[in-house]
């Protein structure tokens, strides 16, 4: 892209009647470049504040996003095709702010301290990026674009967010509780474009923050490192459950039935593959389906049931190839299996599937949606080594005695593990009392979004040393 492009104005598609029912005018490159300066000049009256002032900014924000929920809620529903998710992602903004505030105001904190020097002092100091780019995809479109952004912003950055162009419906009812909000308004910026865009904000930004598909990730964390600043990513997952012998069967396949088909399996911490102790298969294939037979598509209406339409059209062509493969090659389909359309929206019930194995894409590409293939094994070395045959390594879950579980997660691949239940990671963001994690492999690189020390990513660290001695120090010269 050139300085003074314009793009074309970009349409939108509707994942519960399939038809084109919003449309949009990108960010230009130029208006980009202004938000972006603008920013910068901003950010150091923002970071003035100290924690508390822009703690106490954010919590009035919060109350605008109370008033505004109604509008919020309705246009995340538009865009993902989604209700009870689209709660929580809204949601999530006032659990976020009260979160990042607290551990904010500790974290950060300056305070001198001993060294093994009796003379010399340590002062811990931080300098926050100016400009922070956030670019996010569009599962959980208003939850992932601020999901980085509110540390950012305690942090004392700037931030620019540029969501995904498949779900753009939130942006603006969530602009207008920003504007109301003159504080925030300057330093906190959403632009609106396809790829070209993402591309063109990390050259604007001091750091970089990536949520998306892998193949998009390396790109970015290229150009970041070419222009030398920090790059967070968050990217695909193929996320195993391992079901040990002595597990809670019924626990086991209500929690993996939940952590596959939650928002439609459109979540990249979403149990994707499962394997089973060969003593316990049978039985649980046949639960986990029935449990798997009980889950309603969410029709007519978006409160009407568990799962939602396929938000992304073309996600639809890879789960109907990968259910192809999987029964070419023997794999038997208990539930589901198919795309569905109604109302012009395609849609995918939940879909159990056994007598699979590694051969198989359902296996070891990112399916994407609710799909449960089940693979037995013999021992908890064959379960690990299977875990573990994956280019990627975000999150999974072990189910059994909690010691047995407990050594099979430590030999895990994967940045967080539930024991005896799926997906927990998410729901402690911003939470200081969780431990910190990273991601594996494919999965991203970057500090965690987990623990007390989180907040730290979108920092600069100082050591400030202070010699109160009025004495010569040893390694002085003479003179």
């Amino acid at each position: 892209m050139t300085k003074g492009f314009n793009p074309p104005l970009i349409e939108v598609r509707n994942p519960r009647s399939g038809a084109v029912d919003y449309r949009f005018m990108p960010t230009d490159l130029d208006t980009l470049a202004q938000i972006a300066a603008d920013a910068r000049a901003a950010q150091p009256a923002w970071l003035a504040r100290g924690v508390d002032g822009r703690a106490a900014v954010l919590a009035r924000w919060v109350t605008k996003i109370e008033a505004a929920a109604p509008d919020l809620v309705a246009a995340v529903t538009a865009d993902t095709g989604r209700h009870a998710e689209s709660l929580r992602e809204v949601g999530n903004v006032e659990k976020w702010v009260t979160r990042w505030s607290q551990i904010a105001r500790s974290a950060l904190a300056s305070e001198l301290s001993p060294t093994g020097n009796p003379d010399v002092m340590s002062v811990a100091d931080y300098s926050p990026y100016p400009l922070v780019g956030v670019i996010s995809p569009w599962n959980f479109p208003l939850s992932l674009s601020l999901m980085d952004a509110i540390p950012a912003l305690l942090a004392g950055c700037a931030v620019i967010i540029k969501p995904s162009e498949v779900t753009p419906r939130f942006i603006e009812p969530l602009m207008a509780t920003i504007a109301a909000v003159p504080e925030l308004a300057s330093v906190l910026h959403y632009v609106r474009g396809a790829g070209e865009l993402g591309a063109a904000l990390v050259e604007q930004v001091d750091m970089v923050c990536f949520t998306g598909s892998t193949t998009t990730g390396r790109k970015v964390a290229v150009r970041a490192a070419e222009r030398f600043i920090p790059c967070f990513t968050e990217l695909g997952g193929k996320d195993p459950a391992i079901v040990l012998q002595g597990a809670d069967l019924d626990r086991a396949t209500t929690a993996i039935v939940t952590g596959a088909t939650l928002a439609t399996g459109q979540q990249c911490y979403s149990i994707e593959r499962i394997y089973v102790h060969r003593s316990l298969h049978d039985e649980f294939v046949e639960l986990l389906a029935k449990k798997a037979q009980s889950l309603k598509l969410a029709l007519p209406e978006p409160q009407d049931g568990r799962i939602g339409p396929l938000t992304f059209a073309p996600q639809a062509e890879i789960i109907e190839r990968h259910f192809s493969d999987a029964a070419a090659k023997g794999a038997v389909i208990h539930t589901g299996g198919r795309i569905e359309t109604h109302g012009g929206g395609m849609w995918c019930a939940p879909t159990v599937l056994s007598k699979v194995d590694h051969s198989m894409a359902v296996m070891t590409e990112e399916s994407f949606g609710p799909l449960m293939p089940v693979m037995a094994f013999d021992d908890t070395a064959e379960a690990v080594r299977l875990a573990n045959d994956s280019p990627y390594g975000l999150s999974g879950a072990v189910f059994g005695p909690e010691e047995d579980a407990l050594a099979v997660a430590r030999q895990l691949d994967l940045g967080g593990i539930s024991i005896n239940d799926a997906g927990l990671a998410p729901f402690f963001i911003g939470d200081a009392t969780a431990a910190e994690k990273t991601a594996f492999k494919a999965s991203g690189l970057g500090g965690s979004r987990l623990g007390a020390e989180s907040i730290k990513r979108f920092v600069r660290r100082k050591a400030l040393l202070v010699n109160r001695s009025t004495q010569p120090s040893a390694w002085w010269f003479d003179v």
